[in-house]
């Protein structure tokens, strides 16, 4: 069944506004982290750094490839932010850990992305509303 022009249009406006609302949000993130020294790939990573994990788990976490992780996790080590280490138990891996700046920086940067809502005027209850449709349009459950 092929989509009529008026559907595809609504498909199409429904597409641009996704994407209007992620750059809108990029744009936020990079006006809070900016300020502490990082670029929103480097924020990012250092928010989903929650305890030692694998180059892969945070590539995971963050959405994005490996080779990507590595690129960010490579100026990140430089800033002495995160330290690559030994995997205890699988040889052929690196264990990635915050330093001490780094669990600072990290603390800074969960306060940062905590003052306000990223999507600009949305109450709680429409921002949950929104997170709940957009999973269900990427066929994922939701994490909360």
């Amino acid at each position: 069944m092929r989509m009529s022009e008026e559907h595809a249009d609504a498909h199409w406006e429904l597409g641009k506004l996704v994407h209007d609302l992620d750059m809108q949000c990029a744009a936020r993130m990079r006006d809070r982290v900016a300020p502490l020294g990082l670029t929103v790939a480097q924020a990012s990573a250092l928010r989903e750094m929650s305890g030692a994990m694998t180059m892969k788990e945070l590539a995971l976490k963050m959405s994005c490839e490996p080779s990507n992780a590595t690129v960010i996790i490579d100026k990140l080590e430089a800033m002495a932010l995160i330290e690559r280490q030994p995997h205890p138990t699988d040889r052929r891996a690196k264990q990635l850990t915050l330093t001490e700046a780094g669990s600072a920086q990290r603390k800074m940067v969960l306060r940062v992305l905590a003052e306000g809502p990223i999507v600009a005027g949305l109450s709680q209850g429409e921002m949950a509303a929104l997170e709940a449709l957009l999973n269900k349009a990427l066929a994922r459950p939701r994490e909360h």
